[in-house]
């Protein structure tokens, strides 16, 4: 992969072309992750339950100049899913993220909020925000890119491995504390929990009340080295 100009159309086509083994993953092990699929669900039958750890690797990090633009920094991330692991609403504060099933299929809910503010105006972490449900679906790869910016397109979302799942995400810019980046988990509520009024929706619309919360331990995920193929920077 050569990633020339890191414009959002060019990152988008370039994330779109990118298969399974471009990073790695040969399609004998694709094989061999479905024999653990089948083998996991027999398990789970039987009454065998595990909580999956979620892995992630930085494929490449970089930030990009033309002669009329600097470009932001941007992370290249991969996240490998075991089936029935789950990666919970959390947040992309300021950024946009192109993401890429590669692998595997995944139940994906993600809201926005309703009143996006700054990360620098945030309300206190106790304070529920009104959020609208974007996408509540499986999907199941090879599927389109997905595109998320910092107040519309599902930019607080959550990932559930239906089957062994592989993610390849593109941040612009990534998180950074130092920089009020930093990643903020939720939990979910019914509109009643905190309203008794009504509220006018559009047909099909559905909304929601998120509360910040502590990211529990279960939650964590483990970095390992990337050891796939190289990433040009041209």
């Amino acid at each position: 992969m050569v990633w020339s100009i890191l414009a959002d159309i060019d990152i988008y086509y370039a994330v779109h072309d990118i298969k399974p083994e471009d990073v790695g993953l040969s399609n004998r092990l694709q094989k061999i992750f479905s024999a653990q699929d089948a083998a996991k669900g027999h398990l789970m039958e039987d009454g065998v339950k595990g909580s999956p750890i979620v892995t992630y690797t930085t494929i490449y990090k970089f930030s990009k100049f033309s002669h009329s633009f600097c470009y932001s920094f941007v992370q290249l991330c991969l996240f490998f899913l075991p089936a029935t692991a789950v990666i919970p609403l959390h947040n992309h504060p300021e950024m946009t993220v192109f993401s890429k099933l590669l692998l595997g299929t995944m139940h994906i809910k993600s809201y926005d909020l309703v009143d996006p503010v700054s990360s620098h105006d945030s309300p206190p972490h106790s304070q529920p925000r009104f959020a609208r449900l974007v996408a509540d679906n499986n999907f199941t790869a090879p599927c389109d890119t997905s595109v998320l910016y910092p107040t519309t397109g599902g930019n607080i979302h959550e990932f559930t491995a239906i089957t062994t799942c592989e993610v390849l995400d593109v941040l612009k810019p990534p998180y950074s504390k130092a920089d009020d980046r930093d990643c903020s988990h939720y939990e979910e509520f019914p509109f009643s929990a905190f309203s008794k009024n009504s509220v006018n929706t559009e047909e099909g619309e559905c909304y929601r009340w998120l509360e910040e919360i502590e990211v529990s331990e279960n939650s964590q995920m483990d970095e390992i080295e990337y050891l796939g193929p190289h990433i040009d920077d041209k």
